[in-house]
This record gives structure tokens, C-alpha cells and sequence, in this order.
């Protein structure tokens, strides 16, 4: 895998363009708020709630996906993102290798996530990349509510912005899980590494090109090789 012809990057949001030390901090009150959102709408206690989300996350991609399968006539997709995304932003802070690295590499940049643009902007703003990601993120309601690795979704992504699905393209994500999808088969597959539990790394070791525990770093690594 000839990283010197690399001349897209398509980038997963949580986990990947913040660092998964933040995971805890950030994605952990947008899971409690998954939690009451479901036990309000589906009127059960939270306990119960809590495992309705922790089943569909594994089995449907994501919670929401779950949800709007199980529940269509209960569940409103615009108002689930908006009420779990509406968290605190203040554990993260400015990453200025990063934003550097970002303007430094010769190469298009987009980002893909199976939560909401609202919420993709609101982290890149805080780490502050957001205005070099302007029009260039694609969310859960882009990929029409079929989450990665769905085929589907990337697909729409490569399409609307012209992405090759071959070697000049880097696919970072930070679940293994969504590195399988057969519309990145042919990209360079990057894990961005983290403890999540739902990474069976033994599972999908077999779609892992790349390994990577600093994104500024690995953007480093890709723009000296192409200057050389």
C-alpha cells in the first residue's frame, strides 16, 4: 500500500478526528441522553431502555437505525439527533498539529459520520478544523439513516464528491467494524486504535491496512512521503 499517491482521505468523526481519549468524556453523554430519549419515547425505565440501545448499536450499526426499524410510527430521526447531540463540548480543546497537518497535505479531505452534521461541526469547531471541513461532511441523513458499514452509504459519499474507491484513497475509522464495508475494498483502510469493546480486532484484522494512534501524525507521515 503506496501511501506517496494518496490524494483523498475520508475520515470517521468520533474517535478519529478528536482523539478516543475523549470518547468517554463526549460520547458518553450522548449515550446517557440515547438512553433517556428511548425510555421517554418508548415509556419503559432506563434500564430497560439502556439495553434496547446497547442491542440495537451491535445488531442494527447504530441505535437509531435499530429504533426507526423497531419503532417507525414512535420514533422522529431529526428529533433523536437533535435531543442526543445536544451535550457539552468543553472536554476537548484546540488541536493546532493537526489543523496544521490538515493545510500542509496535498490531498482532499472529507469526513463521514454516522451522527449529525450538527454535531461534527460542533466538535471541529472546538478542536478548530471546522472551516476547512466546510461542505465536505456527509452525516447519517446523507447517507440516507443507512449507517456505515452499510455499502450504501459510502457509496453515496464517493459519488457526491467524485472519491475513487482504489489505493488513492485512505478510509480512517476508529470502529474496525466499518472498514469492512465493500465499497472501501479497495481503499487503504486505516484503524485509528482505541479499547472500545465493540472493536474484535481478530474479527477484522483481515480489512486493517494501517494501524495509527495520532491522526496529525499519520498526515505527516503521508504528505513527507509525497514531497520526497
Amino acid at each position: 500500500m503506496n501511501l506517496k499517491n494518496i490524494k483523498y482521505i475520508i475520515l470517521d468523526m468520533d474517535g478519529c478526528c478528536y482523539h478516543p481519549k475523549y470518547l468517554k468524556s463526549l460520547f458518553g453523554q450522548v449515550s446517557v441522553r440515547m438512553t433517556d430519549f428511548i425510555s421517554l419515547k418508548l415509556g419503559i425505565e432506563k434500564t430497560k431502555a439502556k439495553e434496547i440501545q446497547q442491542e440495537y448499536f451491535y445488531k442494527y450499526d447504530t441505535s437509531l437505525n435499530g429504533l426507526m426499524k423497531n419503532y417507525p410510527d414512535l420514533i422522529n430521526a431529526a428529533e433523536f439527533l437533535k435531543y442526543v447531540h445536544n451535550i457539552n463540548y468543553d472536554c476537548l480543546e484546540k488541536d493546532e498539529e493537526l489543523r496544521e497537518e490538515l493545510i500542509k497535505l496535498d490531498v482532499k479531505i472529507y469526513c463521514a459520520t454516522n451522527g449529525s452534521k450538527e454535531h461534527a461541526i460542533n466538535c471541529m469547531k472546538k478542536i478548530g478544523i471546522d472551516d476547512l471541513f466546510e461542505g465536505k461532511i456527509m452525516d447519517i441523513v446523507d447517507f440516507k439513516f443507512k449507517p456505515k458499514p452499510n455499502p450504501e452509504s459510502l457509496k453515496l459519499m464517493c459519488d457526491k464528491f467524485q472519491i475513487p474507491s482504489n489505493e488513492e484513497t485512505v478510509y480512517i475509522e476508529d470502529i474496525a467494524k466499518n472498514l469492512s464495508s465493500d465499497t472501501a475494498k479497495g481503499m487503504i483502510k486505516v484503524w485509528f486504535k482505541n479499547e472500545e469493546p465493540i472493536n474484535n480486532i481478530d474479527k477484522y484484522k483481515h480489512v486493517i491496512d494501517y494501524k495509527i494512534d495520532n491522526l496529525a501524525l499519520f498526515l505527516k507521515k503521508i504528505r513527507l512521503l509525497k514531497e520526497k
